[in-house]
């Protein structure tokens, strides 16, 4: 089934001046669907009004997104995070629940990283006049306590610079907090002797291993650092960023991708599948769960309704900074077997 704003016909003309549209002829159903259907681009809502003769102008009435599910679910998983970071310390919250504030650090830790990324993305669709949802944050009972958290669009994105700003904003955004956790978790952290002892040991990327360079130097192989749960949640940030900004799908590094690529970007996306099934093979098999997922998802990617204006300069060089930052932040193995 096609989305109504796609349904509606072949977008001729759109008049810079009046801010309105005009369609080639399209059946009536497909106009009824558009002319009926409410949306904003650059801060204003539009909405078709009468029929196909007349373009479709730009009102005011804006949807504000709703408040209560996404308070609820955020305050759960501020919970759970707390609960999974206590743990982490060594803590029983059964025997213990006053050390439970042993878990706060990180906890608030990556649910600042999280909401900073989310938070991107609602701001970008907000300028260019998306709805979207609050950030839906998902409570887990795993080791970090949350499956992490995600928007909703609720309207098309209506062009490829759009679709830039809003996929790269919450990668870039996250990023950067990310740096800034790992920073001061690293600052908290300490350096012990290598131990031999048998576990699960975490991976490195190239920006961990630059700014564990920035506040220790170099270190031999014979010191290791235990990570305090702050430096810990910003690794953590640095592999979501890193899952968000693969090329694959509608994936944040999918919608870039598209945008840049346009119809390439489904051979872009399946190269991208078999590169994580070959790192499957040599280092973590997680990645075969992630190659199945995002097939399953599907590897092509939506128009955005106005599929012809062309990327500025300024955006194809978001699209570049996006693409390093994924070289920065990606773990071939992520986690170690020790």
């Amino acid at each position: 089934m096609q989305s109504p704003w796609l349904a509606a016909g072949i977008v001729r003309e759109y008049n810079m001046v009046d801010n309105s549209f005009h369609f080639e002829d399209s059946p009536p159903l497909a106009a009824e669907s558009f002319n009926s259907y409410k949306d904003i681009d650059s801060g204003r809502l539009f909405s078709a009004q009468g029929d196909m003769d007349n373009p479709v102008k730009f009102g005011d009435n804006y949807q504000k997104p709703r408040l209560l599910l996404p308070a609820l679910l955020f305050a759960v998983t501020v919970v759970s995070t707390i609960i999974a970071g206590a743990v982490q310390q060594g803590v029983d919250p059964f025997k213990d629940p006053y050390g439970l504030v042993d878990g706060i650090p990180f906890s608030a830790s990556l649910l600042i990283i999280l909401l900073t990324h989310e938070m991107g993305h609602f701001i970008a669709s907000r300028y260019h006049g998306v709805r979207a949802t609050l950030p839906y944050f998902i409570p887990a009972p795993t080791f970090l306590g949350t499956f992490g958290a995600f928007i909703k669009m609720k309207s098309p994105i209506m062009n490829k610079r759009a679709l830039v700003d809003i996929g790269a904003a919450g990668p870039l955004a996250g990023f950067v907090m990310s740096v800034i956790f790992t920073l001061i978790g690293l600052k908290l952290s300490h350096v012990v002797p290598a131990a031999s002892n048998k576990g699960i040991g975490l991976g490195t990327s190239f920006i961990f291993d630059a700014l564990t360079y920035v506040v220790y130097g170099s270190l031999p192989d014979s010191l290791d650092i235990v990570l305090h749960p702050v430096a810990f949640a910003g690794w953590i940030g640095f592999f979501v960023t890193s899952l968000n900004l693969l090329p694959i799908g509608q994936l944040d590094g999918g919608h870039i991708t598209y945008a840049i690529l346009g119809k390439s970007h489904r051979n872009v996306s399946r190269a991208v599948i078999f590169m994580l099934i070959f790192f499957g093979l040599i280092g973590w098999p997680g990645w075969f769960v992630w190659a199945m997922l995002v097939s399953v998802l599907g590897t092509g990617h939506p128009p955005v309704l106005y599929e012809y204006n062309p990327l500025d300069r300024r955006r194809k060089i978001v699209g570049w900074l996006t693409l390093l930052v994924f070289i920065l932040t990606f773990m071939p193995v992520p986690f170690l077997l020790m």
